[in-house]
């Protein structure tokens, strides 16, 4: 039984512009380091479907998701649609974001049947700015919540929780997800930062740790320890699922935390402690932020050895 790798072509297609960040290449900048590493020998690569109606339903309002499918098949295919100041969409975004929930719901069945240990999902478009009722950074569906909402819903587990180190705060799984006291959220990310919330959670069942701008890998690994680990440990999830963002690395001028390959992997073996202790090593990991394709593609490498017992 190995480690399930998931990706599709489909999250290639969706496009936003040249000089946009959160470009098509990320997914091969990933993909490169995996196999360079020789991490894809350890690992089984599964083709996702795309999301159903009914699976979305869970996480975003019906008029919502309405309105994305309108606009997307009315893309030209040679233009774009502006949905906020930074994120707009190609006539394959829907594609795309159907794909990338698609995969993550699927992470979900296999992890909690056992059919895969843990599993990492190389996806793009990045969901967890992506509330109930809006997209935004860059975020259309909210994978990581779609799937979650499924596992607790299909799967038979009671009790997860989500743990987020992208440098942004994940304000849309915040907003799907608080005052579900099935989940336990918790998030570290750069203050006063895009969104420009988070410091005051909307929910007990949220974990929210704002770290001011050059704190470094010492105060990341100490909130950590200090917030997340008890947090965890008092709730004992049944599966656990990361929204794994790695622009808080120190060479990605998305945010300026200044952290390095070495701090993604100490919260993944921290992560991976309390999934053996609580969770059966149960672990879903999806891709959010990250955006120089070197560190990210470094990073996201150190991520998974740790996730599937490499190191």
């Amino acid at each position: 039984m190995l480690p399930a790798y998931i990706t599709h072509h489909d999250c290639l297609l969706h496009d936003m512009g040249e000089q946009h960040p959160e470009s098509p290449a990320r997914l091969g900048a990933v993909n490169d380091q995996l196999l360079i590493h020789g991490l894809l020998d350890y690992m089984h690569a599964f083709d996702p479907p795309l999301v159903t109606q009914q699976q979305l339903t869970r996480a975003h309002d019906d008029a919502y998701l309405d309105n994305f499918a309108q606009t997307g098949a009315n893309v030209p295919d040679d233009g774009y649609v502006q949905i906020d100041p930074d994120t707009r969409i190609n006539a394959y975004s829907y594609l795309a974001a159907q794909r990338a929930a698609g995969a993550a719901v699927m992470a979900a069945e296999l992890v909690a049947s056992g059919k895969a240990p843990v599993a990492f999902c190389n996806i793009r478009p990045p969901g967890h700015h992506a509330e109930r009722a809006a997209a935004g950074g860059f975020c259309f569906f909210n994978n990581i919540a779609v799937a979650i909402l499924h596992a607790l819903d299909t799967q038979g587990i009671n009790r997860l929780a989500l743990l987020d180190f992208d440098v942004h705060h994940g304000n849309g799984s915040e907003d799907i997800l608080a005052g579900d006291q099935r989940v336990l959220m918790c998030s570290s990310f750069e203050k006063d930062i895009y969104p420009f919330c988070g410091e005051v959670p909307k929910a007990t069942n949220m974990i929210n740790v704002g770290l001011p701008s050059r704190s470094g890998g010492k105060l990341f690994r100490e909130m950590v320890a200090a917030h997340w680990l008890p947090a965890l440990d008092a709730f004992a999830p049944e599966m656990i699922f990361i929204s794994a963002g790695f622009d808080a690395h120190r060479e990605d001028d998305m945010g300026n935390l200044g952290l390095v390959e070495a701090d993604f992997a100490w919260v993944t073996k921290e992560i991976v402690a309390v999934a053996n202790k609580h969770a059966r090593g149960r672990i879903v990991s999806c891709l959010e932020g990250g955006y120089e394709l070197s560190p990210l593609g470094r990073s996201v490498a150190a991520h998974v050895r740790v996730l599937i017992g490499a190191d």
